[in-house]
């Protein structure tokens, strides 16, 4: 069987950062540190950084009076920031740098008198995080028809903003009907979609036209990992989103000539060669990386940190 790596896949910058920055609190202040959400989208970085001493929460009121406490990288809402200033909390924000971005387009925006649309999943952090930025709020929409279905007035001015873990293709759709009902509305185009969304998403449909069967490594709950199976299965082939190799059916394998592997941007590189040894164990494999983009941005860490 011919296994076929995507390039790139797995970590991006944000997410590294962000393991970096729990990493060094527990090394700068000791346990237990305390993270608001899971850091990024992937349990297995969770009980590992967990069995370092981070402690996860769903709210603010989890975490003791003082207590070192991190952001997660998908970013919060102005009021979560101000909530953890009067409990007194020692706050380092993991959000990446690119989340930030979008949170200060769609504040601009707002200053200058426009009504900020979101294109993003609602109940996602990030976009929980970006509406709670916005002083006069957001309307979200996540699909062309939910545009088409605003009941708003053209004539006023409006803006858009994206989440950016979203489709490419989805999204250039849905900013195609935000200008078509709102021919006056600006925004960023596509460009707040990261460097490591698209990338990845290129990868996986180059691995399609190339495979029989393709893996997805990656977390149910991560928005880029699941819009990866999503771009397989478009494309025709079988694609199933899988945390680890356990969850590999042998049925899938079953007359499949070539595997395509690719991870999703919170999915360690481990998970993906636990992966290749579970086929190497199945069947005589060959393992190759297709030809792709090599990343190398990388994001600094908050002044916090910097005694590391």
């Amino acid at each position: 069987m011919q296994v076929i790596l995507a390039q790139p896949r797995g970590f991006c910058a944000g997410v590294e950062r962000a393991i970096r920055i729990v990493e060094g609190a527990l090394k700068l202040y000791g346990a237990p540190i305390y993270v608001r959400h899971e850091i990024v989208h992937n349990r297995r970085v969770v009980e590992e950084l967990g069995a370092k001493g981070a402690i996860f929460v769903d709210e603010l009121s989890q975490i003791p009076t003082g207590a070192h406490t991190i952001f997660s990288a998908h970013g919060v809402s102005a009021g979560v920031e101000e909530d953890a200033k009067s409990r007194g909390l020692s706050v380092i924000d993991a959000t990446c740098p690119l989340v930030e971005k979008v949170h200060k387009e769609a504040q601009k925006f707002s200053a200058k008198g426009r009504q900020v649309i979101l294109i993003g999943h609602r109940g996602h952090p990030e976009v929980e995080g970006t509406s709670g930025r916005v002083e006069e709020g957001v309307i979200l929409v996540s699909s062309v028809e939910d545009v088409a279905a605003l009941p708003i007035d053209e004539a006023g001015a409006f803006a858009y903003v994206t989440q950016t873990t979203l489709s490419v293709d989805d999204t250039r759709e849905i900013i195609k009907e935000l200008h078509r009902r709102f021919p006056d509305i600006i925004g960023p185009d596509l460009r707040d979609i990261c460097y490591a969304t698209q990338n990845r998403q290129n990868a996986v449909r180059v691995l399609a036209e190339q495979c029989d069967l393709i893996l997805v490594v990656g977390d149910e709950t991560s928005s880029n990992s699941n819009r990866l199976r999503d771009i397989g299965l478009e494309m025709s082939v079988p694609t199933y989103l899988i945390h680890n190799a356990d969850c590999i059916q042998s049925a899938w394998l079953e007359g499949v000539a070539t595997v395509g592997i690719t991870a999703g941007a919170s999915a360690p590189e481990n998970l993906v060669q636990e992966v290749v040894t579970y086929l190497r164990r199945a069947v005589p494999i060959d393992v190759q990386t297709l030809e792709g983009i090599v990343e190398q941005v990388e994001f600094k860490l908050p002044s916090e940190l910097n005694e590391l």
